[in-house]
């Protein structure tokens, strides 16, 4: 049992590390920003280069994979990673900090995402392997729920800098157990097109820093954070326009270069693959709410309530419990229910636990409504964590893992930026707009008013709901006014944050059309439907008739 089960022990430790580090860096932020003599607006553009480097050079990373041989690449990976957080670690500057998780920890991790994703593929089957993409999907959920427990402990009673001298030895452990996991593809030695990565790599970028920035430039209007208009409008559905062209220009190079006979940077023909895209599009859903989720709930809980890193991650932490059982549970329920099925079951809980979570805020947070909605999301997320990877890698046959994994990897990012972005927008569109209208109606004299609706004109950011008497005092406002506004304030950020969890329900009820093509076998009850002419024949079994309706 140990030899079977070593190599997804060993990938699960590298996919914690990877999803770890932007969790711990959201709480950590303000520590950083005094310690490195440095400013909140140099720390978010940090936070962002590490998602576009990521979402840059993914397919390059997955067809690396192919080139070099899975396993050397996740090797490889390993090593940057490590050289990377080993830097961040001792980082005396922002410069510094930049360099190593930004560029170095992001380069590492393209080899190694797309990596543990065809490895699991390739060291497990049947219901061996829906089990170990399981524990993958239970790693990333487990790192970003304790992702703040973590890094608010060690912030606040030692050092940000621990955390990632803490990956260094994690990936350390994770190179000496390398051995225990096989690679059985072998290698590819081809040319990669430089023409291929450079489009797919600006058309990425493009598109994922305009969803980044969405929340602060506006989606079509700008806003008081935009840098700069074109024709008068946010620079954002520009840059979004940009980038899908530059990825259809991507996508015609692939065609032309398999219509000569060249290798290709990915081979489009597995995006008509009908499962592929259920799972990976359910997937990017499911990162597109999780992360609409942990955007939300630490503003909740720490700007409106005032709680600190610590005890906001342990109010978070019902749902790393239960994402972990509800893993488990998902792969007990394969026996008797289709991956479509358990999926769907985990969609729809998720679209109740965020209507629960929407009835829990208030402004003291008293009652056990929070938990059971965490809780519950946390069960749902489980759920589908369970199955998601499985369906995907198992849509592709031996020689397509490494790109199926890119392909994950694509959709993973830009479901994790879209929904900071939505969400995001959601939020201070909501906060702003409440708030200027609940000052309107107000009994506030008519000069505060004005006062408030000029300097708010061009929006608002979240702040803490305690610092607003003081912002407001040094705006020029008296002690009775300064606390009027706070109370408006909190009032409307109550309630843009509820707005913005029955959003993430919105988004959770659209997760269901992508599920609708999900595999309705059972696993064990009926065979694989058909082999892809890319598996080997040891590894093909026979078609047989579907005997169940799931």
């Amino acid at each position: 049992m140990a030899n079977r089960w070593g190599a997804v022990t060993v990938l699960g430790a590298a996919q914690f590390v990877m999803v770890l580090d932007s969790t711990v860096m959201n709480v950590s932020i303000s520590t950083v920003v005094d310690d490195l003599h440095t400013t909140i607006a140099a720390m978010q553009t940090t936070i962002t280069f590490y998602t576009l480097t990521m979402a840059a050079f993914m397919l390059l990373g997955a067809k690396l994979g192919d080139v070099w041989g899975r396993k050397r690449a996740l090797v490889i990976g390993a090593i940057v990673y490590a050289i990377g957080s080993g830097t961040t670690a001792i980082s005396p500057n922002i410069v510094i900090l930049f360099i190593g998780w930004s560029v170095v920890e992001g380069l590492g991790a393209v080899l190694v995402i797309p990596a543990i994703a065809a490895l699991i593929a390739d060291n497990y089957e049947g219901r061996a392997r829906v089990t170990a993409f399981a524990v993958i999907g239970a790693a990333s959920g487990v790192a970003v729920a304790v992702g703040p427990l973590i890094g608010g402990f060690l912030t606040t009673y030692a050092s940000w800098r621990y955390v990632f001298a803490g990956e260094v030895v994690v990936m350390a452990i994770v190179l000496i157990f390398s051995f225990l996991v096989g690679d059985h593809g072998g290698r590819t030695p081809i040319r990669i097109d430089a023409l291929s990565v450079l489009l797919s790599a600006a058309g990425l970028v493009l598109v994922v820093f305009a969803l980044l920035q969405a929340k602060t430039w506006g989606w079509i209007l700008p806003s008081g954070g935009a840098p700069f208009t074109i024709l008068g409008l946010s620079p954002v559905p520009f840059l979004i326009a940009l980038g899908v062209l530059l990825l259809w220009l991507f996508f015609d190079r692939q065609r032309r270069l398999v219509a000569s006979g060249r290798p290709p940077l990915l081979d489009v023909s597995l995006l008509h693959l009908s499962r592929l895209r259920a799972g990976v599009g359910s997937l990017g859903v499911q990162y597109t709410v999780t992360a609409g989720l942990f955007f939300i709930i630490p503003i909740y809980l720490q700007l409106t309530l005032g709680l600190n890193a610590l005890e906001t991650g342990l109010k978070i932490f019902p749902l790393s419990v239960s994402l972990v059982l509800f893993s488990i549970a998902g792969t007990v329920l394969t026996r008797w229910l289709s991956a479509r099925v358990i999926v769907r079951i985990g969609q729809l809980v998720l679209v109740a636990s965020s209507l629960l979570l929407v009835g829990s805020v208030d402004p003291e947070l008293k009652s056990a409504l929070f938990a059971v909605g965490m809780f519950f999301s946390g069960a749902a997320l489980g759920l589908m964590a369970s199955q998601l990877g499985n369906v995907t890698m198992s849509a592709v046959g031996e020689s397509k893992l490494s790109e199926a994994g890119g392909i994950q990897g694509v959709f993973q990012n830009l479901g994790s930026s879209l929904g900071t972005a939505l969400i995001g927008s959601v939020l201070i569109a909501s906060l702003s707009s409440g708030f200027a209208t609940a000052v309107a109606s107000s009994s506030l004299s008519e000069s505060v008013k004005s006062s408030v609706a000029s300097q708010t004109e061009g929006g608002i950011t979240p702040v803490a709901v305690s610092d607003v008497p003081e912002i407001a005092q040094k705006a020029g406002l008296n002690e009775e006014d300064s606390k009027t506004l706070a109370s408006l304030y909190e009032q409307a950020q109550l309630d843009s944050i509820q707005l913005s969890l029955a959003a993430l329900a919105i988004i959770s009820c659209a997760s269901l059309f992508f599920s609708r093509n999900l595999p309705r076998e059972v696993l064990g009850r009926t065979k694989t439907p058909a082999a892809s002419e890319d598996t080997p024949p040891s590894r093909r079994r026979q078609k047989v008739p579907r005997t169940t309706g799931r």
